[in-house]
C-alpha cells in the first residue's frame, strides 16, 4: 500500500461524523431527553393552566377633543376612523384597558376578597390588583380595528365577572377621557363670536385695498392686462414692419428725384412687359428681404445658420436684378408710378413724394400712440402689483380666520351634542363578543411543556456535539488522524472485549519488572496479549492475527512501492504512553512476518527487555549481545528470533546512537529480511525519535479515545525531524454506528 498524504479538514461536518457524534453519546441525548419529558410530564400533572374568559371591542372611530383645540385642525376634525391612523388610536385605547387606574377599578366593583378567595386569600387591592394585570392579554390582531381581551385566573368563579366589570369600566372611562374636558360651551361661543367680528373687519379691509387700486377681482384684472399689452405689442411689431416697408420703398424711389412734389416731364422709353414686371418683383423681393435680415440680426448673430441662409438668398436676388440691369439697360433707371389717386391724370409715370411722406407720418404717430398706450398699462400694472401684497395677505388673513371660525363653530355644535348624548352612551365601540364563560387555557402551557420536552433533546444534542467538537481533544477515529494529524493511517484496530483465560498447569507467568501485567510464556508458544488489550490465549488473540497480517502486508506493500529492496528492513513501533498496545503489535507483527516462510525475522525489544520479548522468552530475555555470540538462545520458532535491551536506562539514553551505528552495519550484514523494533514511548527525553533516522518506517501507535491530539501532533513532528516515514495505527477503536446505518470508514481501514 502507498500511503497517501491526508486531505485538508473537512470545513463541516459531514454525516458519518453526525452518525459516530449521536451513537457515541447516545446515553447523553437520552438521559437528557428523558429529563425534559420527565419535567415536562411534571408541570403538566402539577401546574394546570388557569382559567380564561375573552372578550372582543370592535373600533368604529374615536371621538376627538374639539374642545381642548386652540386652532382648526382638518376636515375630520369631529371623528376619525382607526384606518387613518390606526396604530396610534389602537395604541391609545389599548394603553387604556391596561392601566391601573382600570385595574383598580375592577378590584373596587369585584372585591378584592372574591378576587384573592383561590390565589391565597386576603382584602389587600394591591394584590388583587397584581393578579388582575399579571393574568390581562389585550392584543390587536394586524389590520383590524378589532381589541381582543382575555383575562386569565385560577378561579373560574371570578375570571368572567372580572373582565365583565374591566369592559364595562373601560367604556365609561373611554367616554370620559374622550369628551370635552377644560373648555366648556361658553368659552367656545365667546370665541367664535371674536373670531365672527374679526372675520367681518378683515373683509371690509380687503374691499378698501380693492376698490384704491381700482380693481374688482385680482385676478380678472391680470388676465385683461396681459391680454390688452399683448394685443398692443402685437399691434407696434405690426405697424413697426410696415413702416419699414413703406421708408425703405420711399428712399428708393426717391433716389435723384426733387424732394417736393417734382414730377417726371417725360416719360421715359418704354420697356418690355416680361422684363418690367420680372424687375418689379426681384425689387419687392430685395426689400423683404432686407427686412427680414434686420428683424433676424436683433435675434440672432451674424454666424448664425438662419442669417446665413438669408444673406445667401440677398445675394441670389441681387445677382438676378443686375443680371436684368445688363439684359435691359433702362431698368436701372425706372422708378414705380405714384398712385392713382395722387398722381396728375395723363401721367402714367409719375411719382407724389409728398403723399408717401404723409402716409409715414401717419404710421408713426399711430406707432407713438400705440407706445403711449402700452405704458399707460404698464403703469396702472405697476400701481396695481404694488397694491397686490397688502391684498394678497389680507386674503389669507381671510381664509384663516374663516378656516378657525368654522372649526369653533363645528367644535360648538359637537360640545352641544355630546351634552345632549350624555356621558354614559358609547356611540364609537361595540362589544362583537361579550365575556365568554371560563375555560382551561392550555396554550401557554403547551408551548411551556413543548419548550422544556424539545429542550431537553437540544441540551442533550449540544452536550454530545460540544463534547465531541470542543471538548474531546483525544485521537478518537481514523478521520481524526487524517484531519488533523495529516498521517497516513496503515491499520485501525478494533477494541476487543476480555476473555478470562482458562486454567492451566504450566508453570506461572513471570511478571514484568515494569510493572505490567502481561504473563510470559514458553518459548516457541504462542504469544501472550499485551496488558493494554488484556488478551489471552484462545478465540481473542485469533481474533487480532488478521489485523496484524493485514499490516503486514501493507507494510511490504509500501516497501515495494518505493522500490525498497534493501534486507533487512527495520522497523519501528512505538507509542506515546504505557499501555497502548506497542508491544502486542510489535509481537503480532514480527510473528505474522516469520509465518510467510520467505526469510529470518527479528524483533528487538528496545523498553530493556520488559516488552515483547516477554512474550517469547521465560525469565530473562536474550540480550542483543547474544545474538551475534550464540544465535540459537535467541531462537523462539521458526524463522523468529527474539532479543532485548539490557543496558540500564541511563546507558540507553546516553549512548544508545553510538551503540546502534556500531549495530546497524552488524544488523544489515545478518540474514535477517525484516527486524521489528519495540521502541519506547515518544517524548522529550526518549531515544526513539533519536532512533529513528536510522529506520525504514516508523509507526506510531496510538490508542483510540485516550491518545491525546496535541501530543500525537507533537509526537509526529518529532519523528518527523528524523525524515524517515511515519505511519499511524489507531488501537482500540470502538465503532459506535450500526453497520446498517452508516458504513464507517474505519471499519474499511481495519478489515
Amino acid at each position: 500500500m502507498d500511503p497517501q498524504p491526508a486531505s485538508p479538514p473537512a470545513p463541516s461536518l459531514q454525516l458519518g461524523d453526525i452518525y459516530y457524534t449521536l451513537f457515541r453519546h447516545k446515553w447523553k441525548i437520552i438521559l437528557c431527553s428523558l429529563t425534559g419529558f420527565g419535567a415536562a410530564f411534571a408541570i403538566y400533572k402539577l401546574m394546570p393552566p388557569p382559567y380564561q374568559s375573552e372578550a372582543r371591542l370592535f373600533i368604529r372611530y374615536v371621538i376627538t377633543e374639539p374642545k381642548t383645540a386652540l386652532g382648526p385642525g382638518r376636515d375630520d376634525s369631529v371623528t376619525k376612523s382607526p384606518d387613518q391612523r390606526g396604530e396610534t388610536i389602537i395604541s391609545s385605547e389599548v394603553e387604556i384597558i391596561t392601566s391601573l387606574d382600570l385595574t383598580n377599578q375592577v378590584v373596587k366593583n369585584v372585591g378584592a376578597e372574591k378576587i384573592l378567595a383561590k390565589v391565597g386569600g386576603g382584602n389587600n387591592p394591591g394584590e388583587a390588583a397584581g393578579w388582575i394585570r399579571k393574568g390581562l392579554q389585550v392584543e390587536v390582531p394586524a389590520r383590524s380595528s378589532i381589541i381582543r381581551i382575555a383575562l386569565q385566573h385560577p378561579d373560574n368563579e371570578v375570571v368572567q365577572v372580572a373582565l365583565r366589570e374591566l369592559v364595562n369600566s373601560y367604556l365609561k372611562m373611554h367616554v370620559e377621557i374622550h369628551s370635552a374636558v377644560g373648555i366648556v360651551g361658553d368659552s367656545l361661543t365667546q370665541e367664535t363670536d371674536q373670531l365672527r367680528a374679526r372675520l367681518a373687519q378683515t373683509e371690509d379691509d380687503l374691499r378698501k385695498a380693492t376698490n384704491k387700486a381700482g380693481i374688482i377681482s385680482l385676478e380678472d384684472y391680470k388676465k385683461t392686462s396681459g391680454e390688452q399689452m399683448a394685443h398692443i405689442r402685437q399691434q407696434i411689431f405690426d405697424l413697426q414692419a410696415q413702416l419699414a416697408e413703406l421708408t425703405s420703398i420711399y428712399n428708393e424711389l426717391t433716389k435723384g428725384r426733387p424732394v417736393e412734389g417734382a414730377t417726371v416731364a417725360q416719360a421715359p422709353a418704354p420697356l418690355p412687359r416680361e422684363k418690367l414686371l420680372a424687375y418689379q418683383k426681384i425689387i419687392v423681393r430685395l426689400n423683404l428681404l432686407r427686412q427680414r435680415e434686420q428683424e433676424l440680426l436683433s435675434q440672432f448673430t451674424e454666424e448664425s445658420p438662419r442669417v446665413l441662409e438669408l444673406r445667401q438668398q440677398l445675394t441670389e436676388a441681387e445677382e438676378q436684378k443686375t443680371k436684368l440691369e445688363t439684359e435691359v439697360p433702362g431698368l436701372s433707371q425706372w422708378r414705380p408710378a405714384a398712385p392713382a389717386d395722387s398722381a396728375p391724370a395723363g401721367t402714367a409715370n409719375e411719382f407724389n413724394a409728398a403723399a408717401g411722406m404723409a402716409r409715414i407720418n401717419a404710421l408713426q404717430a399711430r406707432l407713438k400712440t400705440l407706445n403711449g398706450q402700452l405704458e399707460e398699462i404698464k403703469a396702472e400694472a405697476v400701481k396695481v402689483d404694488q397694491m397686490e401684497v397688502s391684498i394678497s395677505e389680507l386674503r389669507r388673513q381671510k381664509e384663516l380666520q374663516e378656516a378657525n371660525y368654522r372649526y369653533y363653530t363645528a367644535s360648538l355644535e359637537q360640545s352641544r351634542i355630546t351634552e345632549a348624548l350624555g356621558t354614559g352612551r358609547v356611540s364609537n365601540i361595540s362589544q362583537i363578543q361579550t365575556p365568554t364563560p371560563p375555560a382551561m387555557d392550555w396554550t401557554k402551557t403547551t408551548k411551556i411543556i413543548a419548550g422544556i420536552a424539545f429542550g431537553g433533546i437540544v441540551l442533550g444534542l449540544g452536550w454530545a456535539f460540544a463534547v465531541e467538537l470542543f471538548l474531546d481533544r483525544t485521537v478518537r477515529r481514523s478521520t481524526d488522524v487524517e484531519r488533523t494529524l495529516r498521517l497516513p493511517l496503515f491499520l485501525s484496530i478494533p477494541k476487543i472485549a476480555r476473555k478470562r483465560p482458562a486454567r492451566s498447569r504450566g508453570p506461572k507467568p513471570v511478571a514484568p519488572a515494569n510493572g505490567s501485567t502481561t504473563p510470559s510464556v514458553q518459548p516457541g508458544a504462542l504469544p501472550l496479549a499485551a496488558p493494554n488489550q488484556a488478551l489471552m490465549p484462545g478465540g481473542s488473540e485469533v481474533a487480532l492475527n488478521p489485523f496484524y497480517e493485514t499490516l503486514r502486508d501493507r507494510l511490504i506493500s509500501y516497501f515495494d512501492s518505493i522500490n525498497l529492496i534493501h534486507k533487512p528492513k527495520l522497523v519501528a513501533v512505538t507509542g506515546l504512553g504505557k499501555d497502548t498496545g506497542v508491544t502486542t503489535i510489535a509481537a503480532g507483527l514480527a510473528r505474522s512476518f516469520s509465518e510467510i516462510g520467505e526469510g529470518n525475522v527479528l524483533l528487538v525489544d528496545m523498553t530493556q527487555g520488559q516488552g515483547s520479548a516477554q512474550h517469547f522468552h521465560k525469565g530473562e530475555p536474550v540480550g542483543i549481545e547474544q545474538l551475534f555470540n550464540t544465535r540459537g538462545s535467541a531462537f523462539v520458532q521458526d524463522n523468529l528470533y527474539v532479543v532485548s535491551e539490557s543496558s540500564s536506562s541511563e546507558r540507553l539514553a546516553k549512548g544508545m546512537p553510538q551503540r546502534f551505528n556500531q549495530l546497524i552495519p552488524k544488523l544489515k550484514a545478518s540474514d535477517f529480511d525484516y527486524i521489528i523494533f519495540d521502541m519506547p514511548p515518544v517524548n522529550q527525553i526518549s531515544v526513539t525519535p533519536r532512533l529513528a533516522n536510522f529506520m525504514d518506517m516508523m509507526l506510531l501507535v496510538l490508542e483510540a479515545e485516550k491518545a491525546d491530539m496535541d501530543i500525537a501532533h507533537h509526537a509526529s513532528d518529532l519523528l518527523a525531524k528524523s525524515k524517515s516515514p511515519v505511519g499511524v495505527v489507531l488501537n482500540k477503536t470502538k465503532s459506535y454506528v450500526p453497520a446498517r446505518l452508516h458504513q464507517d470508514r474505519e471499519f474499511l481501514l481495519g478489515t
